[in-house]
């Protein structure tokens, strides 16, 4: 495979990425997966065009579609990205839709696929846990299915796709309203969008189990552009988890994600967003929330595997008394680049926001925390903390905290503190002393340190999740 180099804007750090001898994914290697549909090229007006008229999308998502691209088309590079010129987007197949009819029973989907979701343990989980599951592989929703229960609640939970046909004029009302074409990579995904999830709460309606999309890439050079819609009615509750995985392949694939979610007066969110890429993948994850008077917005990430990855959940508190949260832990195993930030803008008096960040890296690994904390003049009281933590288990590995705060309004509190150090030798004598290996103590202080996501996770994910790590840390240390 071709050498690529990727230059960091950090202190001369350099990732070389060469052909990823990975070992760590939960769904093994690569299984073929036949397509019905693929567009390739360009990213150009003839492309965009095709795309929407195969999907058979009504002409104001057309239009939305060619405006975005327009804006691509002018907009630089972000220059604070760790790949400039590097993402050949003409090499990736731009849309992939599987030769798989849409399924509303495990059994009915192609035996390869099963064994995906049943490695992820998402039927077991289904059974007991959730109110509703959307999955996509590639660029196409492969099953679907939704509890009967919130249909009757009023509740709206289906594949994006169905959703611009069956809904228009409120899907219209808010797509690409929330988070719109501002840069590049968010007018790339409006442009070539496909699949995602769009959950609508009427106003006070709680839903009590989660909502679950799954997210799955299932070869090299693929382009993924999910874009999902979530949008809480007054006083109502929700829960997304977005699940994202894929199996080991040679090369490199893009996920250029975007979610919105807008939250009426008195609502509460909670978004968890768990990625188990294998590591030909570079994943972007453009999220964000507007969340008006007295609302709650809880963001809660987990980040493993993956060639790069570049998170910054963010909400905009836009009415008084809103609140969010913004939990994130990465660990970067082996010449990876793992950013989870968060941004928060603070437009109304009384808000509040938390901040917390924890990043590992070991065996040549790159952490960085890159955060915004705005208070507008005017928002009265506002209150903001930001802690970030990194555990460097090597000499080779790397970690960066990049806080910027604008505060303007007198009355408000703002702290941020940071900490990076090194696993105790003490912790490590310890454990080793009630024998454990080095490498098994090591895995459970890391284990540990994640407690901030683990806990809130349900027990399921819990044990999903904590395997994940497990398998990571066992086994990568092999190539470091």
């Amino acid at each position: 495979m071709k050498l690529v180099k990727y230059t960091m804007g950090m202190s001369d750090v350099k990732l070389d990425f060469t052909k990823a001898e990975d070992v760590s994914s939960m769904l093994g290697l690569a299984k073929p997966i036949k397509w019905d549909v693929t567009i390739t090229g360009r990213v150009s007006r003839d492309a965009v065009e095709e795309l929407s008229r195969i999907r058979g999308e009504p002409d104001w998502m057309r239009r939305l579609r060619l405006r975005a691209l327009e804006m691509f088309e002018r907009q630089p590079w972000p220059n604070w990205l760790p790949l400039e010129g590097n993402i050949n987007l003409e090499s990736l197949i731009l849309y992939a839709k599987p030769s798989v009819e849409r399924a509303r029973s495990w059994d009915e989907l192609p035996r390869e696929l099963r064994e995906y979701y049943e490695a992820l343990q998402i039927p077991e989980v289904e059974s007991r846990l959730l109110a509703g599951v959307i999955s996509q592989v590639d660029s196409g929703v492969v099953y679907e299915n939704v509890r009967r229960s919130l249909e009757e609640a009023g509740v709206v939970a289906m594949s994006m796709d169905e959703a611009v046909k069956r809904y228009p004029d409120l899907v219209a009302r808010y797509f690409g309203k929330v988070f719109p074409p501002e840069y590049k990579f968010a007018s790339l995904n409006i442009a070539l969008w496909s699949g995602g999830v769009f959950v609508y709460v009427p106003p006070n309606t709680r839903v009590k189990m989660p909502i679950e999309l799954v997210v799955l890439i299932s070869s090299a050079n693929v382009g993924q552009f999910e874009h999902s819609l979530i949008v809480v009615g007054e006083n109502s509750q929700v829960e997304l988890i977005v699940a994202c995985a894929a199996p080991v392949f040679s090369g490199l694939s893009l996920h250029d994600g975007v979610t919105e979610v807008y939250v009426h007066k008195g609502a509460r969110v909670k978004l968890v967003d768990l990625k188990n890429w294998s590591k030909g993948v570079v994943y972007f994850g453009n999220n964000r929330a507007i969340a008006e008077a007295n609302t709650n917005v809880e963001w809660l990430s987990g980040s493993l595997g993956g060639k790069v990855t570049m998170v910054y959940p963010m909400t905009v508190l836009k009415g008084e008394y809103a609140k969010t949260t913004v939990t994130s832990v990465a660990l970067a195993n082996g010449p990876t680049w793992k950013e989870e930030g968060a941004k928060v803008f603070h437009d109304a008096p009384h808000t509040s926001s938390k901040v917390v960040s924890k990043g590992v890296s070991l065996n040549g690994g790159t952490t960085v925390y890159r955060g915004l904390v705005y208070v507008r003049k005017g928002a009265k009281y506002a209150k903001s903390s930001v802690s970030c933590d990194s555990l460097v288990l090597d000499e080779k590995s790397r970690a960066y905290t990049i806080p910027h705060e604008q505060v303007f309004e007198d009355s408000a509190t703002v702290t941020h503190e940071a900490y990076t150090g090194k696993i105790s030798e003490d912790k490590l004598f310890y454990l080793r002393s009630r024998g454990l290996s080095e490498e098994e103590a090591r895995s459970l202080i890391v284990l540990g340190y994640f407690h901030d996501v683990m806990v809130n996770l349900p027990m399921e994910y819990m044990s999903i999740f904590n395997k994940a790590i497990e398998l990571e840390l066992s086994k990568l240390h092999k190539i470091g």
